[in-house]
């Protein structure tokens, strides 16, 4: 018996998501990387953080597809960006591969509503939710960077800058352990 409830065209873009997903978490441990050995220890423990959570969100999307009857496939990723020139560049790229990654979210959400597919309509608005906060949370980091002088900023106010992100809490939510309402 067929106990598959996803249309062959929702079980690729879903596929297509846990690649994107895998792919930013390669960003951010690449990124972590540079910003370890630029001397920015708590902009690369941020960024380690998050590739975990990009992790746990491919994970989140793979047990979908297998809770809904997909077969899940795992393909090769892509080799990393070259380094980012500076910190405001680092920032600027994540920002722009968050926006990319809400598109293609969206994408699946559209697909979904198209499909009539409410299961899966339903799942994915935790992660349109989360690209929110993942586009605003740069875009806020963009933002002190920018009054800290942008790609002019003087050490000491780069220095404050790591600080405040060494600061922050070290565990990033668990995709799995989230609800949309823990708003």
């Amino acid at each position: 018996m067929d106990t598959n409830r996803l249309s062959k065209e929702m079980v690729g873009i879903l596929n297509e998501q846990v690649k994107n997903e895998a792919q930013a978490a390669q960003i951010f441990l690449s990124y972590g990387a540079w910003a370890d050995e630029a001397g920015y220890e708590g902009v690369a423990n941020f960024l380690f953080r998050h590739s975990h959570e990009e992790r746990n969100h491919m994970i989140k999307y793979m047990e979908y597809i297998m809770q809904r009857g997909g077969r899940v496939n795992i393909t090769a990723l892509d080799a990393p960006p070259a380094d980012p020139k500076n910190l405001q560049d680092c920032l600027e790229k994540i920002f722009k591969h968050e926006v990319e990654n809400t598109e293609a979210i969206y994408k699946i959400t559209n697909l979904a509503l198209e499909e009539k597919d409410w299961a899966t309509w339903n799942f994915n608005q935790w992660f349109v939710q989360e690209q929110i906060e993942e586009e605003t949370m740069v875009m806020d980091l963009l933002d002190k960077l920018k009054i800290a002088g942008g790609p002019k900023a003087t050490d000491e106010s780069l220095f404050y800058f790591d600080n405040q992100l060494a600061s922050m809490p070290d565990e990033a939510d668990l995709a799995r352990d989230a609800t949309i309402d823990e708003q």
